[in-house]
């Protein structure tokens, strides 16, 4: 059975795109297009890594991973936060939510496949 992965953002080309790579890297994708409805589906689909937007409407990033930390049954879930924001203090809450990496959009596929590679051979 592949590895699932969540793909939480509200641009539907990065969803598609990110959703393209990560299914030709082997991996089981579904995807949210805002907080809200990635907790919804983190529920349903019990992912074992999460990709999080930091900006989206209707609930964020960081208050979807709040989210995730306060929860028993999620809090140590992997996240990857994949954002266009690259400002120090949103990396800097990023980091205190616990996430296992922080990565810029945009992004080279090779080190987004690293990462999760690197990410993954922990979870197993």
């Amino acid at each position: 059975m592949s590895e699932k992965i969540l793909v939480v953002d509200d641009e539907p080309d990065i969803r598609k795109i990110v959703s393209f790579l990560l299914k030709n890297w082997g991996f089981e994708v579904i995807t949210a297009e805002n907080g809200m409805e990635g907790l919804n589906t983190l529920g349903n689909e019990k992912p074992d890594l999460v990709l999080l937007d930091a900006s989206m409407p209707k609930m964020n990033g960081f208050q979807m991973l709040e989210q995730i930390r306060s929860n028993p049954e999620t809090r140590d879930l992997p996240v990857i936060m994949l954002t266009a924001n690259s400002d120090t203090n949103n990396i800097d809450t990023a980091v205190s939510y616990r996430i296992q990496d922080y990565i810029t959009k945009p992004f080279e596929p090779y080190e987004l496949q690293e990462r999760i590679d690197k990410i993954m051979s922990k979870v197993k």
